[in-house]
């Protein structure tokens, strides 16, 4: 909705929004969304600090906190630095390897600048960030037992999906991964003794963990918390939203740059664009609706995709990482390549194919149909004259001349050639 939000007024319709946008999958209770719209609540997401970069996979709770704090809620951010150590059960076959202490606060600092991007860590609904070791390792044994596991019923432990579905399997699950229910549930516990926090918000796979910390507030303090997840998200293929080729895109810009992060989304199928223009950015419906109707009437132009790609980039890298996504794509399509520099280039050109020559070859000037021909760019120098008498090489995005000599200036960046022939078929020299 719109209006200025005053201090510490609550937006209304903030849960119709998230509903209508699609962060809603499952709440704990049917006053949730009356609470979130009369008054101030204090929300916690858990972050598991297991890499120094957060994936899109984590969006998702993200973008919710963010929603919600600009609605006049307060997200707390609380990394496992205890959980960490022990792993979760939830939506995994295996036990993980536990991590060091260093690595943590490594993660964890990495994780917080990562949360800045996204969320307000100042003013009336300021976001904060917190480590369950600090008050989960000073408790003994002892204390555990008698102070949490005292109020934890195994039936309904074993009930729950995620504990159900690794007891049939042939691994098992080990007591440690079993008691990582009894942390969690304590997380939500302490937090709301010492920090007024009533609503937990998850991923799907976490609602076993969620509701095993409302009963514990019911319990030991009488107390009413909530529960909120969001879905977690498949692509309309039936692949897991936030892989790529196998691997997940990060939001570091190191581990995945803005130019692949960006790629990924122009990528998205015309099924899944809607729902993730209201995911993904924070376009209003209103503006999202004209730009999927014209999307419709001329898919092939991917316009949706393209407005995705670049809101979500900006959001994750900065319009500084965006304009870089952007003149790389370009150079993808016949852009200039003389503004970037060879680490640019190589990663653009990293899934065409490579070949090598020698750069000596370069001295004296080689003709284009023999670098063609040598480099194996072409099968042989009578296809190489072919194709250059067509006027289709074109070599760094300028089209090449048949009587062109090609020495060390023609080279993009120190030692590169992008050659081209026709409109897509890229190939990557390296002068050596």
């Amino acid at each position: 909705g719109a209006g200025v939000v005053c201090e510490m007024f609550v937006m209304p319709k903030v849960y119709e929004t998230l509903q209508k946008r699609g962060f809603v999958h499952q709440i704990s209770h049917q006053d949730l969304p009356g609470r979130l719209e009369g008054e101030s609540l204090v929300l916690y997401t858990g972050f598991d600090p297991t890499a120094d970069s957060l994936h899109l996979g984590h969006l998702v709770p993200v973008l919710l906190m963010r929603h919600l704090q600009q609605a006049g809620h307060r997200p707390l951010a609380v990394v496992g630095g205890a959980t960490g150590m022990v792993g979760d059960p939830s939506g995994r076959s295996e036990e993980r390897n536990l991590l060091s202490a260093e690595q943590v606060a490594h993660n964890k600092a990495a994780i917080r600048v990562q949360l800045e991007r996204f969320l307000d860590f100042s003013g009336a609904a300021a976001a904060t960030m917190l480590d369950n070791f600090d008050w989960i390792s000073p408790m003994s044994f002892i204390d555990w037992l008698r102070d949490v596991g005292k109020h934890m019923t195994i039936n309904v432990m074993l009930a729950k999906d995620s504990v159900k579905g690794r007891m049939e399997s042939e691994q098992g699950i080990s007591f440690t991964e079993f008691s990582y229910m009894t942390m969690q549930a304590y997380d939500f516990l302490h937090l709301y003794r010492h920090h007024g926090c009533v609503l937990q918000c998850g991923g799907s796979d976490q609602w076993g963990n969620i509701t095993a910390g409302i009963d514990l507030i019911r319990r030991v303090e009488s107390g009413k918390a909530a529960g909120l997840t969001v879905p977690l998200i498949t692509t309309a293929s039936g692949q897991k939203f936030g892989k790529s080729a196998g691997n997940a895109i990060w939001l570091d810009a190191k581990r995945t740059s803005p130019f692949q992060f960006y790629q990924y989304f122009v990528r998205t199928e015309d099924a899944d664009v809607d729902r993730f223009l209201k995911l993904f950015t924070f376009l209003t419906l209103e503006e999202i609706e004209p730009i999927v109707a014209e999307h419709q009437q001329q898919p092939h132009l991917r316009l949706a995709q393209k407005r995705l790609a670049a809101e979500i980039t900006s959001l994750v890298h900065g319009p500084e990482g965006l304009k870089r996504a952007e003149a790389a794509t370009e150079a993808l399509f016949g852009g200039d390549l003389s503004q970037l520099s060879e680490a640019d280039l190589l990663e653009i050109f990293a899934d065409v194919p490579s070949a090598s020559f020698a750069a000596s070859r370069l001295d004296a000037g080689i003709s284009p149909i023999d670098l063609l021909a040598e480099s194996g760019v072409c099968k042989s120098k009578g296809e190489a004259r072919r194709m250059l008498d067509q006027g289709a090489v074109y070599l760094n995005n300028q089209r090449c001349e048949p009587a062109a000599a090609i020495d060390r200036s023609a080279l993009a960046g120190r030692s590169v050639l992008v050659v081209r022939l026709g409109k897509k078929n890229y190939h990557l020299l390296h002068a050596e």
